[in-house]
């Protein structure tokens, strides 16, 4: 499909406008995936929420559907789910809470226009929250703030909202108000309108909504009492604090909006889902990699952020996720690869929700496409129609720890060869070779130590090669070249060893640690070494 005529850019337009494309971030723990469910059942996407922990016949959350996400109770990969509300087509990526996972979260969020921060109202600000938060400010994606689990005993309103503003510096605006202190929740009262206050009667188990009444300010405050006054004066206060609504300024990031809740319960779940069709951006044009953009109404344009295997394990397939960036994208058409100029079908397309599919005939800017078996899709590729589109790459995590992994059956090692490069390609380790280990001793170089845990699951149970990881005593990474491969190799003051990343060619040279670096560098300060993200930070 063409969108040159004007009709057809205009139509591009209008489609886009009704996008939301966002995730959830936060901490472990702090409910994400519940929330996730949550938004879902608010949207009327599922009928029934379920929890992270099933507990009394309550089913995991529809976003988890690996089988060891469900045994531990979090989420290792990213799930795309898609689903309508208030006339919008609302994209929720799910991302890991966990930092071991760092990578595929910061991947979801090159793809997204907008994303929740879930703070949990007795832990406050966490590490892994302040890690993606600065994510966010780094890709310049708006924060729209949820505290949640008002229903439990927490901190103050008031304190919570300081550590924002002074730990992130970014100034909160709340949008909701809570009543009653942290588990003492009677309701909630919006900021735009102090004579209306919500109260909520709890569904048991929250798996469905929480049933919400509305009543005036008089009646509020005869029912309860000195809770409704000190609401009143808490909301005023912490708006006093603060410059005021103002929309440039979120997109900016200088603000984020704050709503109050508990996911579990449904509690002030639609009024953070009517923000997001509200506050959050709909997609706009893109930056390339040589400079310039692609706009939304032009051509389609696509960027693979996430690759997972055998998310249908009675299929064994293999799904590339594509946000749409421009266009209009039909099921079928033929899309240039720009890492090689070759050209791709997509006849076999969906939207995903959870493990659940649906054939995507037509999908927009904002919306997730899942390509199936598309093989020669690579984590950061860009797809395009007509005048060439490259985005800018995906950049990678700096790995902290490190395996040399063997087949345990060595009749097995095809299957073991072919789930290595599965998984490289997913991105759920970076994978290193060199010729003194060579292609049956390839090291595994992770971010968090849990990544092996995922490895080690995946290989036995998907790919029917178990095997072993045996520990390598480095800690660091960074980028050389040929010649500084050659002096490290040659090097024997320090423990280090150059190893060839899979995925793009690239050299690492490994460390010990910190100062097994400096050593290495005061006897050959030439050498070329260059330092990837290390963190979030």
């Amino acid at each position: 499909m063409s969108t040159d005529s004007p009709a057809t850019a205009a139509h591009v337009l209008q489609e886009a406008s009704r996008r939301r494309t966002f995730a959830v971030i936060s901490h472990p723990d702090a409910g994400k995936s519940t929330l996730t469910e949550a938004l879902a059942l608010h949207a009327q996407a599922i009928t029934s929420a379920g929890a992270v922990h099933g507990k009394g016949g309550r089913r995991g959350v529809t976003s988890d559907w690996m089988e060891l996400e469900r045994d531990r109770g979090i989420s290792v990969t990213s799930a795309a789910l898609q689903f309508g509300h208030r006339d919008h087509v609302m994209n929720l990526v799910d991302t890991p809470g966990h930092a071991d996972f760092s990578e595929d979260t910061y991947r979801v969020l090159s793809a997204v226009d907008c994303a929740i921060m879930l703070i949990d109202a007795a832990k406050g600000l966490e590490e892994q929250t302040r890690k993606l938060f600065s994510v966010c400010r780094h890709r310049g994606v708006p924060v729209i703030t949820f505290i949640n689990k008002w229903d439990r005993r927490g901190r103050e309103a008031l304190e919570l909202l300081d550590d924002i503003q002074n730990i992130l510096e970014i100034t909160p605006v709340p949008q909701v108000w809570p009543v009653g202190g942290a588990g003492n929740m009677r309701g909630l009262v919006q900021a735009d309108n102090t004579e209306e206050f919500l109260r909520y009667t709890r569904v048991p188990g929250g798996t469905h909504e929480a049933e919400e009444e509305r009543m005036d300010a008089t009646r509020a405050e005869a029912e309860q009492g000195e809770l409704w006054g000190t609401a009143l004066e808490e909301l005023e206060l912490a708006l006093d604090a603060g410059p005021g609504w103002d929309p440039q300024a979120f997109r900016e990031g200088k603000i984020t909006p704050v709503f109050f809740g508990s996911a579990l319960t449904n509690i002030g779940v639609r009024l953070l889902l009517d923000s997001v069709v509200d506050l959050a951006p709909s997609p706009d044009a893109r930056e390339l990699a040589k400079g310039g953009t692609r706009a939304v109404e032009d051509e389609f344009s696509g960027v693979v952020f996430k690759i997972q295997a055998n998310m249908d394990p009675a299929h064994r397939d293999r799904i590339a996720f594509v946000r749409v960036c421009s266009g209009v994208f039909e099921r079928g058409m033929n899309v240039t690869r720009a890492a090689s100029g070759r050209s791709l079908a997509t006849k076999y397309a969906h939207t995903v929700f959870g493990a659940e599919r649906t054939v995507a005939d037509t999908c927009y800017p904002g919306d997730v496409v899942g390509l199936i078996n598309a093989t020669a899709l690579r984590v950061g590729d860009t797809l395009y129609v007509g005048k060439k589109a490259e985005f800018p790459p995906l950049p990678a995590f700096a790995p902290e720890h490190f395996a040399v992994a063997r087949p345990m059956d060595i009749s097995r090692s095809k299957q073991f060869r072919k789930g290595i490069s599965q998984l490289d390609e997913e991105g759920v380790v970076q994978v290193l070779t060199s010729d003194r280990r060579g292609d049956q001793a390839p090291v595994l170089a992770a971010v968090g130590p849990m990544q092996f845990d995922v490895v080690l699951h995946r290989m036995e149970h998907e790919f029917s090669s178990p095997i072993a990881l045996d520990r390598l005593p480095y800690s660091l990474a960074r980028v050389t070249d040929a010649e500084g491969a050659a002096v490290l190799d040659r090097s024997r003051l320090v423990t280090g060893e150059p190893l060839t990343r899979r995925s793009d060619g690239a050299i690492l040279a490994l460390f010990g640690d910190k100062w097994q670096l400096n050593s290495f560098l005061r006897g050959n300060p030439d050498v070329h070494l260059e330092t990837l993200i290390a963190t979030a930070d």
